[in-house]
């Protein structure tokens, strides 16, 4: 029943998505048990940085226009298989330039393989561009003016990932520029760091959105300041654990922040480095906390709500959701 419902998709890397189908199509030497060891993080992540070096060998399956496309095409063909109807896929341009493609290039590879898998697995979707915490200015400023300059295409917001413990001084002016141009913004906090690092971000980057934020639950101020500026939690379960943010999944936070009314979704984060499909996070949020339809439900809503789609997409995919979930 889980597998079938509609589902929404906020935060979703490409590089941490790459099947095994493609993996192999892309580099024939890649064994089965390499690419489990390589691609996906082990259970016993020591922390966030852990985790993250699983995409190194992904990136460097991405470096020319055809081998974005191959991999921008199998992540639409996960969702389709996982009834995702709207997705946003996030990834950081700079990290492709290491074959001689520009930035403009990486970007219109992407954007023309999204219209594509759009077309061919007829699924809304966008996409946001992703600056690095470890970035400089001028790279920060540079993924931010890639966003405005995709702005009219499948480019929906920016972003800034990787390793949260690092200061984000250096790209207080790319959010600023993205503000000014329009760009919807998201930034990942409340991770590796705790509440402190969500209101660093609220303060210093002005998001509307917040990738995990799920460390905001140990400051019940942060709790009410994001349910009063309706500030959406893109949360992702199972990556948590294996972060290490929590050392079960008894503990995730998940419930409280769904109880204090701060609006919130469930998310894989990346379906092959977290080794997660939605119905896969949906199923362990039902067996763990007893979440049903009436959950599940209002986190697409609010999904859909708070995505960085256009008006007329928000009203087709809420109105999927609306029909896609059984009433009591």
């Amino acid at each position: 029943m889980l597998h079938h419902l509609p589902k929404v998709e906020l935060h979703l890397h490409l590089d941490c998505s790459l099947s095994y189908e493609v993996v192999k199509m892309l580099d024939p030497s890649v064994s089965e048990e390499e690419f489990d060891i390589a691609f996906k993080a082990p259970f016993d992540c020591s922390s966030l940085l852990d985790y993250i070096k699983r995409a190194a060998r992904p990136i460097e399956l991405m470096q020319t226009q055809e081998q974005l496309r191959l991999v921008t095409l199998d992540l639409f063909k996960q969702l389709k298989a996982d009834h995702v109807v709207y997705a946003e896929i996030r990834f950081a341009p700079l990290q492709h330039l290491q074959k001689g493609l520009t930035p403009e290039e990486v970007v219109a590879a992407v954007n023309d393989a999204t219209a594509e898998g759009m077309e061919t697995f007829g699924i809304e979707a966008g996409i946001i561009l992703c600056t690095l915490r470890h970035f400089t200015e001028a790279q920060s400023l540079l993924t931010a003016k890639l966003a405005a300059q995709f702005s009219n295409t499948h480019v929906v917001g920016f972003d800034i990932a990787a390793d949260e413990c690092l200061p984000i001084e250096n790209h207080v002016s790319s959010f600023q520029y993205a503000h000014q141009h329009g760009i919807p913004c998201t930034a990942h906090a409340g991770e590796a760091r705790g509440a402190e690092s969500v209101w660093e971000s609220l303060d210093m980057l002005h998001p509307k959105r917040i990738g995990h934020g799920v460390r905001s639950a140990e400051d019940p101020k942060l709790l009410s300041h994001l349910k009063q500026n309706d500030i959406h939690l893109e949360v992702c379960v199972s990556s948590n654990i294996k972060t290490a943010v929590f050392s079960n999944v008894k503990d995730h936070t998940a419930p409280a922040i769904y109880q204090s009314g701060v609006s919130m979704s469930i998310n894989t984060d990346g379906r092959t480095i977290t080794d997660v499909t939605l119905s896969d996070e949906y199923k362990l949020m039902e067996n763990t906390f007893g979440w049903g339809m009436e959950e599940l439900k209002r986190c697409n809503l609010e999904a859909i709500r708070h995505s960085f789609a256009s008006a007329e997409v928000k009203n087709k995919i809420a109105a999927i959701i609306e029909a896609g979930y059984p009433t009591k």
